[in-house]
C-alpha cells in the first residue's frame, strides 16, 4: 500500500484561520482543502540578510559575467546611470548626485548658490504632484491644470484690465473678477455673500449686531446707530432696529428704507431741540412715509421677486433714543426694548408692547400671556409700516432711570430665545456695559445656539446715570 506524502502540521486554517484538527485533509469550519497548502519552505529566518547564499537555486538565472575588453582587446568603457539622457517624474535632468551637471559644472547634490523654487528658470527646483500631459500647458509650464481660466494667458489680458480697482469689491473665489450688481462674478460666476447676512457697528456709546440666522436665505432684519449732539452741547445716542415682514414684496428693501428713514429724521431733530419723545414720533412717521414710496416704484424695480406675488413692502420699527438722562422708546410691530439693570438683583423690565395677536388676546383677556404665545397666531402682527397698513399708530414712552443699565434694542429673532426680562437679562453678558459689541454678539449666539430659526438683530446702549439721580419717572403716550 503506498502512503501518501506526511503536510506539515498547521496551526491555523489559512482559510478561516481556525485551528484545525490534527490529520484532517479539510477544514471542518470551512472545508478548506488542507492538503493543497504548500510544504513550508526550508528557509531560516533567522539568517542575517547581509549573508549571501552558500550557493544559488538551481532555477535562478545566471547572468554571463561581462568582459573586461572588447574583441579589439580595448577596455569596455564604463557606462554609468547618469551617462544615459533622462529625466525623473517631476521634469528633473537625471544627473547623479556626484555627477558634475553639464551646464554648471558644479555636482548637483550641492549647489554654491540660494535654491530658488520659483520662477522661469528654476525648473529642476520645482516639485510638482500631479501635472496633467497637456503640451504647451501645465506640462509645459510645470503649474497645475487650473479649473478657472489661468489669468496669467494672453487670451486673459483684457479680463486683467478690466479688473476692479484696489478697492472695488473682489470675487472671493477667484480674487480677480469683478462682481455684478446681482452679487455674482463677471469673471468666474462664483455667488458672492450677501453684504448684509451679518452687519456688525459700533460707536462710543451703542453697538448693534445683525445675522441672517440659520433658516432663512437672506438677512431682512436692518439696523441704524449714530450719536449727535443737543442744543446744550450734551450727547444723544440713538439705535433703530427694523425687522422686514417675510410675506411682502421686498422685505429686505423695506427694512433698510425704514432704518435709514428713522435715524436721518432724529439726526434732524435733536441737534434744533425737539424733544426726544416728539422726535421719535416724527423719526416714526418719516420711516413709514420711506417704506409707503418703495410701494410706488415702478415694475422694474421688483423685477428679482416677479416670481411673487407682489404686495406693499412693509416691515416693523423699534427705537431708542438716550438723551438728557431720559431714555425713549418707540415702535411699531413686535420688535422690542428691554431694560437691564446693571446691578442684576434689581428688577429687569420689557419697554415695549407688541402690536401682535397674541398682545391683544391677552390685552383682550382672552388669554393668559403663556397661551397667548402657544398659538400658531401669536407672532401674527396687526401693526406695521408700509402702504398697506390700516393706520400708522407709532409707540412712544419716556422712562428716566435712576440707576445704570443696559438698554436691549432687538428684533424677535433674538426675543424668542429669550422672551421674558428675567430670560434677556440672564442671556446678557455680565460685561455688556463695558463692551456692549461683545455682548451684542454673544446674544446673536445665543439665539443661533437656539436655534437661528429668524434673522437676529441687536442694538445695545449703556446707560449711565449720575449718582445724585432724582428718581425714576415714567411716561407712556
Amino acid at each position: 500500500m503506498s502512503q501518501s506524502h506526511q503536510q506539515p502540521a498547521l496551526s491555523k486554517c489559512p482559510g478561516c484561520e481556525e485551528p484545525p484538527v490534527a490529520g484532517d485533509l479539510f477544514c471542518g469550519a470551512c472545508g478548506y482543502d488542507l492538503s493543497a497548502v504548500a510544504a513550508r519552505p526550508d528557509d531560516r529566518p533567522t539568517m542575517a540578510i547581509t549573508v549571501p547564499p552558500a550557493a544559488p537555486a538551481a532555477e535562478t538565472v545566471r547572468w554571463p559575467i561581462a568582459e573586461e575588453t572588447d574583441s579589439s582587446d580595448v577596455p569596455a568603457p564604463v557606462v554609468r546611470p547618469a551617462d544615459v539622457p533622462g529625466t525623473d517624474s517631476g521634469g528633473r535632468s537625471l544627473t547623479g548626485p556626484d555627477t558634475p551637471d553639464a551646464e554648471s559644472g558644479r555636482g548637483a547634490a550641492s549647489p554654491s548658490g540660494p535654491v530658488r523654487t520659483g520662477g522661469p528658470d528654476s525648473a529642476a527646483a520645482r516639485v510638482r504632484h500631479d501635472d496633467r500631459a497637456d503640451p504647451g500647458g501645465a506640462e509645459a509650464s510645470g503649474d497645475f491644470a487650473l479649473a478657472a481660466p489661468d489669468p496669467r494667458a494672453p487670451e486673459h489680458a483684457a479680463a486683467l484690465a478690466a479688473a476692479p480697482a484696489p478697492g472695488a469689491k473682489v470675487c472671493v473665489a477667484c480674487r480677480s473678477g469683478r462682481v455684478d450688481a446681482d452679487g455674482y462674478c463677471e469673471n468666474c460666476g462664483h455667488a458672492q455673500p450677501r453684504e448684509r447676512d451679518h452687519m456688525e457697528q459700533e460707536l462710543d456709546a451703542v453697538a448693534a449686531v445683525s445675522d441672517r440666522g440659520l433658516r432663512h436665505h437672506r438677512n431682512e432684519d436692518s439696523f441704524a446707530v449714530s450719536s449727535t449732539a443737543l442744543p446744550d452741547g450734551s450727547p444723544a445716542v440713538v439705535a433703530i432696529v427694523c425687522d422686514g415682514v417675510s410675506s411682502a414684496s421686498r422685505p429686505d428693501e423695506a427694512s433698510a428704507a425704514a432704518a435709514s428713514a428713522a435715524n436721518e429724521a432724529l439726526l434732524e431733530s435733536l441737534p434744533r431741540g425737539a424733544h426726544p419723545q416728539q422726535a421719535m414720533h416724527e423719526a416714526i412717521v418719516a420711516a413709514s412715509e420711506a417704506v409707503n414710496a418703495l410701494a410706488q416704484e415702478p415694475a422694474g424695480a421688483r423685477e428679482h421677486d416677479a416670481h411673487r406675488h407682489q404686495n406693499a413692502p412693509a416691515c416693523t420699527l423699534v427705537g431708542a433714543i438716550m438723551a438728557g438722562g431720559l431714555l425713549i422708546v418707540g415702535w411699531v410691530g413686535d420688535s422690542r426694548v428691554y431694560w437691564v439693570p446693571e446691578d442684576r438683583t434689581q428688577p429687569t423690565a420689557r419697554l415695549t408692547e407688541d402690536d401682535s395677536w397674541a398682545a391683544q388676546m391677552v390685552a383682550a383677556g382672552l388669554m393668559n400671556e403663556a397661551e397667548a404665545y402657544a398659538d400658531e397666531r401669536a407672532h401674527a402682527i396687526t401693526g406695521w409700516l408700509g402702504a398697506d397698513a390700516y393706520e400708522l399708530e407709532p409707540h412712544t414712552a419716556a422712562f428716566k432711570p435712576d440707576r445704570p443699565g443696559l438698554v436691549v434694542v432687538c428684533t424677535d429673532g433674538l426675543w424668542n430665545y429669550a422672551e421674558s426680562a428675567e430670560e434677556m437679562a440672564a442671556a446678557v453678558p455680565a460685561d455688556a456695559q463695558r463692551q456692549p459689541l461683545h455682548a451684542a454678539r454673544a446674544l446673536v449666539g445665543h439665539a443661533l445656539d437656539g436655534g437661528g430659526h429668524d434673522n437676529v438683530t441687536v442694538a445695545l446702549l449703556p446707560f449711565a446715570v449720575r449718582p445724585q439721580g432724582a428718581g425714576s419717572a415714567c411716561d407712556t403716550v
